[in-house]
């Protein structure tokens, strides 16, 4: 069609009247790229961006599983044609000839050593330089790669910058060039081609069990135990489904990875949408814990709590979600509201001993209100303990109190907030409350107030 890109609206419709004009829209252009990045992951995990319209496949010790290079290629560009993508791709020793390849002449298969006769006939921005540095390079009659290979470093760089000898050692391969994968790259793996697509999550969860069989064995090895699952669901249509767990403690039993799916299946329903099938089927440990052996006795019933207890937490959060069931954690405030924090108990982070009884020691209730209920006090002295208080329209006479407790708020996070007295207080009925007065007596302003915060078990 001899249209490029960059070419004026008036030029592309001189060439061809009948073209179809549509509105350029970026952000889902960067969908489909990045649902063509995840659909790549069956070829590799190391996939990266590539700008807008490109893609980086680092597949070092990966080609053998698809029979080589040219079979892989084949086979990629193929599916891309069949998804209806003109695709364009070639495999390099390193990323710069790869892509400049790629973009110049398409389809092509660089093998080690012969970057340089392969870039030396392609324009120089094949070397992803700014087109400032292109035209510069042009106006002193240096128009290929080849014509910048031949002539002596130095002055090109004291003239045109580092950006463009950095370029060519880059696609050289005599400087490294990192790629920066857009999935966390996955501790272990284990993976089943399917010769005719799955289209029922039976059939799936059937095929979990042996990669969950495969790495447990290398777990094993490790002496390690899997914290974080992936389930990678390949559709034949090219879209892929990505399944999490965490996990609450280290574990490497296939019986409960199984079960542990299938609570997260089963959380999905109909939402799982699996069009003509999966084809293929990834489980990934992404991080691991350590694993030992435990020792039994021989009276040992095989009853583990805390391994039940685990479980249980576990199915619950693949059903709902991890943040279902909380953990209390102590944090270092001394305000009551803001002294525990609550954490999913899979992310909880764990307490030594001494923190645990440093927690305990504060004379706290177990249970605070949501919020602090105004109530209506009547003490002896204006700075003194409670006698009566009514809440909730019941009225309360204290025979024991003990305080004032003074909590100042905590300057460093607020400018605003009153100094709090707290009191413990006990009725004639030997219920325990916690009161506390906000604001003190004798400053300009309202009057102090009364609230109850907690109430003791």
């Amino acid at each position: 069609m001899n249209l490029k890109r960059g070419m004026g609206m008036a030029d592309a419709r001189a060439m061809q009247p009948g073209i179809d004009v549509v509105d350029a829209d970026t952000e889902a252009d960067l969908r489909m790229l990045e649902a063509l990045a995840d659909w790549c992951d069956r070829y590799t995990p190391l996939v990266a961006l590539d700008g807008v319209d490109g893609l980086f496949l680092d597949i070092s010790g990966c080609s053998h599983l698809f029979g080589g290079e040219e079979a892989l290629l084949s086979e990629m560009l193929r599916r891309f044609n069949e998804q209806g993508f003109d695709a364009r791709a070639a495999i390099a020793g390193t990323a710069g000839t790869a892509w400049a390849v790629a973009r110049s002449q398409g389809r092509a298969i660089v093998t080690d050593g012969d970057e340089a006769d392969w870039l030396a006939p392609l324009p120089l921005a094949a070397l992803r330089l700014d087109t400032e540095v292109c035209a510069a390079l042009e106006a002193v009659g240096l128009r290929t790669v080849g014509a910048v290979m031949a002539v002596p470093r130095a002055p090109v760089t004291r003239r045109f910058g580092k950006a463009l000898l950095l370029r060519l050692d880059q696609a050289l391969g005599r400087i490294d060039e990192a790629l920066s994968p857009r999935m966390p790259v996955p501790e272990l793996s284990a993976e089943r081609r399917l010769a005719e697509p799955v289209t029922d999550v039976e059939e799936v969860e059937r095929v979990i069990l042996p990669l969950a069989g495969s790495l447990k064995e290398a777990l094993e090895r490790l002496g390690a135990g899997a914290l974080t699952l992936h389930l990678l669901l390949f559709r034949v249509d090219g879209g892929v489904i990505r399944l999490s767990l965490g996990l609450s403690r280290p574990t490497r039993d296939p019986e409960r990875i199984g079960k542990l799916f299938h609570e997260r299946l089963a959380a999905l329903g109909e939402s799982l949408d699996m069009g003509y099938g999966f084809d293929l089927i990834r489980l990934s440990a992404l991080s691991l814990g350590p694993l030992v052996p435990k020792q039994t006795g021989l009276a040992d019933d095989g009853d583990d709590n805390e391994a039940n207890l685990a479980l249980f937490i576990d199915r619950v959060g693949a059903r709902f979600g991890r943040g279902v069931i909380c953990k209390p954690i102590p944090v270092a405030s001394h305000l009551p509201e803001r002294a525990v924090a609550l954490f999913p108990t899979a992310e909880a982070p764990d307490l030594t001993p001494q923190e645990i009884v440093r927690a305990l020691q504060a004379d706290r209730p177990l249970r605070l209100l949501r919020r602090p209920e105004p109530v209506e006090v009547m003490a002896e002295v204006p700075e003194g303990p409670p006698v009566r208080f009514r809440w909730r329209r019941a009225h309360y006479r204290i025979t024991r109190s003990e305080g004032p407790e003074r909590i100042e708020p905590e300057w460093w996070l607020t400018s605003d907030g009153k100094a709090k007295d707290y009191f413990c207080a006990e009725d004639s009925d030997g219920r325990r409350y916690w009161l506390y007065r906000e604001g003190l007596y004798g400053n300009a302003g309202a009057a102090p107030r009364w609230f109850l915060h907690g109430v003791f078990a």
